[in-house]
């Protein structure tokens, strides 16, 4: 009898592991349960463990412990075809000696659809991405951006309820990724579809997931909206992982519920949010986020930390400035401010203070 799980969970990953040596874990012990029609994300650097949980999902690797379920329904032992499951790789796998047409026909004739319903199923995964009028054509005939439409059609012709995709963006360039980006949002929104989506590109799943599971050496670090990941990391990893991000070492000198003091290396005194310190004398890596630090004097609020710091380059990147500073014994402090009619420009060498709100400083594990 299939297990039946007790909550509305779609996908379920159960305790799962997986090693390809029967030593090395490349996955430890992982939980993750995502509702229907939820984008999912799973982010990390390469190694991490999160292509091999998607390629679990998909059926082309066996899980060496642990369930993976589907609705409820374990499929471990159900072949990837029967999975019913969208997928979109990098390299987009077209057919080069079938059309367009005949590429996004082939998973429909594979599950027994009549012609004329295959032909209508066609033509609408086609304008969905906007290739209509591209049927006839074959894939060497497309540019990669075409061809990327394609496999996305192709994966959402059959209308499954699950799609996973891994690095597909990968081979296009910034613009054209931008744009794909956007519209694979939008289109797994309004179908519908619950997707889990893979890349090591962090600008990618912030702007397009609901939810990022952040992996690092097999395990989830964080798993939570992007705004979330962002603002309020757990720990040293995802605060260096996700975005830029400065760090400052130190000693915790006080915890007191929602405030922690931390002396820095050279002496000075801040004050911080604890995240992962509990009591003094641990160390602790500080982090602030480049656009949180100011140093217009008139633009600072009450109640900023402020700090002294020697201009070391003021970059102008046209919307931002973008200035690298020493800060406590650190040289590559960055601080990004907008390009603004009253905004300071800094030269090197130059001493100034700059500022932030102790809430944005977070006292994470050293």
């Amino acid at each position: 009898m299939a297990h039946v799980s007790r909550n509305d969970a779609f996908v379920e990953f159960e305790r799962v592991q997986k090693s390809y040596d029967g030593e090395n874990l490349v996955v430890k012990d992982l939980n993750l349960t995502l509702p229907k029609g939820e984008f999912l994300t799973m982010l990390g650097p390469s190694g991490s463990g999160k292509t091999t949980c998607l390629m679990m999902l998909a059926g082309f690797e066996t899980a060496t412990h642990g369930d993976i379920r589907l609705d409820g329904v374990s499929i471990n032992h159900i072949p990837p075809h029967k999975r019913g499951i969208g997928m979109v790789f990098q390299n987009y796998a077209l057919f080069p000696h079938m059309t367009i047409a005949e590429n996004l026909s082939f998973p429909l004739e594979v599950r027994n659809i009549g012609k004329s319903d295959r032909e209508e199923k066609v033509k609408r995964a086609l304008d969905m991405v906007e290739m209509g009028a591209f049927g006839g054509r074959r894939p060497s005939q497309l540019s990669g951006g075409q061809q990327q439409r394609i496999a996305l059609a192709r994966a959402l012709v059959f209308e499954p309820e699950l799609v996973l995709m891994d690095e597909p963006l990968g081979a296009l360039d910034k613009q054209l990724r931008e744009k794909m980006q956007f519209e694979i949002t939008r289109l797994a929104h309004n179908l519908g579809i619950t997707t889990v989506y893979v890349t090591h590109d962090q600008t990618e799943a912030l702007t397009m997931s609901d939810r990022v599971a952040v992996f690092n050496d097999g395990r989830i670090q964080q798993l939570a909206p992007p705004t979330e990941l962002y603002e309020s990391p757990v720990n040293s990893f995802v605060a260096q992982f996700i975005g830029e991000n400065n760090t400052l070492e130190g000693t915790v000198a006080e915890v007191n519920g929602n405030r922690a003091l931390v002396k820095l290396d050279d002496g000075e005194v801040i004050d911080c949010k604890p995240v992962n310190v509990s009591k003094p004398g641990e160390r602790t890596r500080v982090s602030i986020r480049p656009e949180r630090v100011e140093y217009n004097k008139d633009r600072m609020q009450e109640g900023v930390h402020t700090l002294q710091a020697e201009v070391l380059e003021f970059i102008y990147m046209g919307d931002i400035f973008r200035t690298r500073l020493r800060v406590a014994g650190n040289d590559e402090f960055i601080i990004k401010t907008r390009n603004a009619p009253d905004q300071v420009r800094l030269e090197p060498g130059q001493q100034i203070d700059i500022g932030w709100m102790p809430e944005d400083c977070h006292a994470l594990d050293a």
